[in-house]
């Protein structure tokens, strides 16, 4: 990224790639090291880690020099959900206490379940195979114990808060809910060990309604002389917190998904700080994205679509892409101009912008950018991750030593050069087509 920043020198970006210099590798690797680690207790949502990290990226906006967002007295933007979460488990095998999880699909309050019978039984080890079950469970003739392997063990933060601890606005529409769960039911067990068919087991959980704080961390820079019109830069700082160990390590520290990209919200902020732009610049950390996405959620509900004219969503930029080093791939590439203006802004450069390589995963809507997106806001989502390849990806492996750190900042500098145009008002990406209302 040094030699594409002395191009764009010599084409007269000068004040621009000067700025861009100042993105340093040793802060990059500051405020990944913090924001992963272990005493950040995996960033999970309505834990004492993610308050922590919370406190920490509110610290940086603040010496970055960002006000509160609007409506807000300070850098939090809080607010709660009602789900239900186990208050006691019981669960043996074999006639032994085991502490693997059981995660209860649906809204009923308790189950007591023995082994007869009654219940069907399965064992899963292809992810494919596992998401076909979560999305079926409503509709199952018996009730089924789900036993999941242990290679498995990244879903089970996504599983638990998507599909057993469901999130909603009110005890009231929980409780609607709830009293139309169906009959039949589905628990998921993790499987840490082999279990033979013929062994016995019991489980036995009850829930109760419980409430849980989230707060995405935001800040803005007002426009100069389009104030009115606001971009944004986003990525999430929440992750799957504890999980059953590995030799020994239990915490998911999430450095590439998503300290990474927290990381370069944050980075950018300072630098857009000291370039007054005509735009209003949101800068946004999400919470609970791994939870159902109720982070951007909440703060898209606050926006006014038709003002806000593009959205940089950042997520997991922590190692090389499959295109090689000076490069990251964009999110629904073909929907709007927006990639061809960072591309075109970065002419005579090292570093490209490529469509998303992973169309099959469906990325473009699993992230914070999908949203905005659905209301016709160029919002897309920017990254290098080899998601096909990824053997860290929620897992306990996903630490800072597994991350280029060289490549994270050649990546933020390359963002913040081609956005530029955007943000100063010379560029207006064209909008995405809106989603029909259902």
């Amino acid at each position: 990224m040094r030699k594409s920043l002395l191009l764009l020198l010599a084409t007269g970006c000068i004040t621009v790639a000067g700025y861009a210099q100042q993105i340093k590798e040793k802060e990059v690797a500051r405020i990944i090291g913090t924001l992963a680690a272990d005493d950040m207790q995996g960033r999970f949502p309505g834990t004492p880690g993610i308050e922590k990290a919370a406190q920490f990226i509110s610290g940086e906006f603040e010496k970055a020099g960002l006000q509160p967002l609007p409506g807000e007295k300070g850098f939090l933007e809080e607010f709660s959900k009602y789900s239900l979460q186990q208050s006691s488990v019981s669960f043996t095998v074999s006639g032994q206490q085991k502490d693997w999880p059981v995660i209860p699909l649906g809204n009923s309050r308790s189950f007591n379940w023995e082994k007869d019978t009654n219940y069907a039984v399965v064992h899963v080890k292809d992810p494919g195979e596992l998401i076909k079950i979560l999305y079926s469970a409503d509709s199952v003739k018996k009730n089924t114990l789900v036993w999941m392997d242990a290679s498995l063990v990244g879903y089970l933060g996504n599983i638990r808060a998507s599909f057993s601890e469901h999130s909603y606005d009110s005890i009231a529409q929980l409780e609607r809910v709830a009293v139309n769960a169906p009959k039949k039911q589905v628990i998921l067990a993790f499987e840490k060990e082999p279990v033979a068919d013929t062994a016995s087991w019991s489980i036995h959980i009850d829930r109760t309604i419980k409430s849980t704080h989230f707060a995405n961390v935001g800040g803005m820079i007002k426009g100069s002389t389009k104030p009115d019109e606001y971009v944004v830069f986003s990525g999430h700082y929440d992750h799957l917190g504890i999980l059953p160990a590995v030799a020994g390590d239990s915490i998911a520290n999430g450095a590439d998904d998503d300290a990474s990209g927290t990381t370069a919200v944050i980075m950018l902020s300072k630098y857009f700080k000291q370039l007054h732009p005509a735009r209003s610049v949101i800068f946004v950390a999400f919470t609970a994205e791994e939870s159902g996405g109720y982070g951007s959620r909440y703060f898209s509900k606050k926006q006014d679509p038709d003002k806000v004219v593009a959205m940089f969503n950042i997520e997991m930029i922590g190692k090389e892409s499959k295109f090689g080093k000076n490069s990251a791939f964009i999110t629904g590439f073909e929907k709007s101009d927006f990639g061809p203006i960072l591309q075109r802004n970065l002419k005579g450069s090292t570093f490209n912008f490529y469509p998303d390589p992973y169309p099959e995963q469906g990325l473009f809507y699993r992230s914070d950018n999908a949203t905005l997106a659905r209301l016709g806001v160029p919002a897309h989502t920017i990254s290098t991750t080899q998601i096909d390849k990824d053997k860290f990806y929620h897992t306990v492996g996903d630490e800072v030593k597994t991350l280029d750190i060289t490549n994270i900042t050649d990546i933020i500098k390359a963002i913040a050069v081609s956005s530029t145009s955007i943000v100063n008002g010379t560029d207006t990406p064209t909008r995405i087509a809106k989603e029909s209302s259902k």
